[in-house]
């Protein structure tokens, strides 16, 4: 029997959807403006979790250009429908609401290669799809409710797609508007055929504290349909900030091959109640049926901090699980965890034989919505020393490469080197809100390579060069909670000419990312 411990996905893993297709299972998660998009994961026991390929991999399936950090990818769904995969999203462009939309893409293999989006005629966000018992596909999705009973109320609709036109066809069903009188963001549904009935599981209340789950059946996929008396039947919210856990909800539901149920579903870590720098992180809960509806975490009412699988792989190690030896030490650029900004890695930086990163510089900084130089990794632990040395000999005069812990655009910190006359400026800076302050700046000597390094301990994040810390940020003034959006915190390199033309290129000589050795690591190799 192995236990595994929650999150099972930790770091920025945020709507987690999940499918199973015999033994294995297959689970998608949110990335926004990163790319690729859409890491799908491959697991056979729900502990150990293999990042088989991304959904979104080629520059010409969707557009990203100018797109804002937490814009982009929202909240896919994927399923299986006996012979092929569908994944259903929604591409968002915050500050212009007349592109992106619905799209739907498919695969023979979960690795892929994907379709070319297939645009959706609805509006709303939250796509997911569900087939019925004669092979009818049923897309649902959430919007603003057309005519609401109070302010940010929304509605969950059903329309049928037809795969031979490519469109949905028919009448359209609302089918839910809230099971809570005033609730805000009924959203992230998903419907399930279970026995003789349909069940709708939605997210209520909002992503933050408020987050909550609801369940309704009804005998027909179009309704009518009832929400269970219980409602909301899962959240953390009554439990206070002091919890540890908060946010809960997103749940989607999966049956593993001994009849036993499950949820993975969304929440945040937040030590104090409040701030979350590692994001919204995947969680595993179990589920029991009673009386025709499900119960999550039967017996405990909150996610477990851990729980035992005891159908998962007797050959596996006995035990909580060990972090993979991949998940620490160097990390070379055939690592699956790199991502990079609004394009894909492979367009902005040169993947060498030996395992390194040529990074070319580019003109936008990191404060810009635009193709940056940037390659970085999700932050997983609370508790991690991250380090790069740059080989910096081929920055131009006035070029700027480092290492930045990024929340977007307009809130990051970086400790960085600029390429000078007389040999290089060491600087520690932080960036709130689009105003950007100098924490610590200092000469250096000319060199071939720089190490560099964050140091993160719980809030505080240490800025290191020089072999020296250089200046300290408090994460709190980093994460989704004090700056907005969606996302939680990513370690990476970055390299700017500052607005004028580039010329210089920085190498990444070495990259490591090193818990320490007691911390529980993502389970995705």
């Amino acid at each position: 029997m192995i236990t595994v411990a929650n999150p099972i996905l930790p770091g920025c893993h945020p709507d987690p959807s999940i499918c199973r297709v015999g033994d294995d299972y297959y689970l998608v998660t949110s990335t926004f403006e990163y790319l690729p998009g859409l890491p799908v994961m491959r697991s056979r026991d729900l502990v150990h979790w293999e990042t088989i390929g991304h959904a979104i991999d080629r520059a010409e399936m969707l557009d990203f250009a100018g797109i804002r950090s937490s814009g982009g990818l929202y909240a896919p769904t994927i399923r299986h429908d006996g012979e092929r995969f569908w994944i259903v999203c929604t591409l968002v462009d915050p500050s212009d609401d007349t592109r992106g939309g619905n799209f739907l893409i498919t695969a023979e293999d979960a690795a892929g290669p994907w379709s070319d989006p297939i645009w959706l005629d609805a509006d709303g966000i939250d796509p997911s799809v569900a087939f019925d018992e004669s092979g009818r596909v049923w897309m649902h999705g959430t919007r603003l409710a057309r005519d609401p009973a109070w302010r940010d109320q929304t509605e969950v609709w059903v329309r049928e797609y037809a795969p031979a036109e490519r469109a949905l066809v028919g009448p359209e069903h609302v089918i839910w508007r809230g099971a809570v009188n005033g609730v805000v963001w009924a959203e992230g549904p998903h419907l399930y055929r279970i026995g003789s009935r349909w069940y709708l599981i939605a997210a209520e209340g909002g992503t933050e504290a408020d987050h909550a789950v609801s369940v309704a059946r009804a005998d027909a996929v179009t309704g009518p349909y009832e929400g269970a008396r219980t409602n909301p039947v899962f959240t953390h919210r009554h439990l206070g900030r002091g919890a540890g856990v908060i946010g809960a909800g997103h749940a989607d539901l999966i049956q593993a091959p001994d009849g036993s149920w499950y949820a993975v579903m969304l929440a945040m870590r937040a030590a104090d109640g409040h701030h979350y720098p590692l994001g919204r992180e995947t969680f595993l809960c179990p589920v029991a049926w009673e009386d025709g509806w499900p119960v999550f975490a039967p017996g405990r009412g909150r996610l477990p901090d851990a729980l035992e699988i005891p159908w998962a792989d007797a050959a596996a190690e006995s035990g909580t699980w060990q972090p993979d030896a991949r998940l620490s030490g160097a990390i070379d650029a055939r690592d699956p965890r790199w991502t990079s900004l609004r394009v894909l890695p492979a367009e902005i930086a040169t993947a060498e034989a030996d395992g390194t990163w040529l990074l070319p510089v580019r003109t936008a900084s990191p404060a810009d919505a635009e193709t940056v130089a940037f390659l970085g990794i999700r932050q997983q632990h609370a508790d991690v020393d991250t380090t790069a040395r740059l080989d910096v000999s081929t920055l131009a005069d006035g070029e700027t490469a480092g290492l930045i812990v990024r929340q977007s655009e307009r809130d990051h910190a970086a400790v960085q080197v600029t390429k000078t006359g007389d040999g290089l400026l060491l600087r520690a800076m932080h960036r709130r809100d689009d105003w950007e302050a100098v924490l610590a700046e200092r000469a250096l000597a000319d060199a071939a390579s720089v190490p560099l390094a964050v140091r993160a301990r719980g809030y505080a994040y240490d800025l290191i060069g020089d072999g020296a810390v250089i200046a300290t940020v408090d994460a709190r003034e980093l994460d989704a909670a004090a700056t907005g959006g969606f996302l939680g915190t990513w370690f990476g390199v970055f390299a700017t000419a500052h607005g004028r033309g580039p010329r210089g290129s920085v190498r990444i000589g070495a990259f490591r990312y090193e818990p320490p050795v007691d911390a529980v690591a993502v389970p995705i190799t």
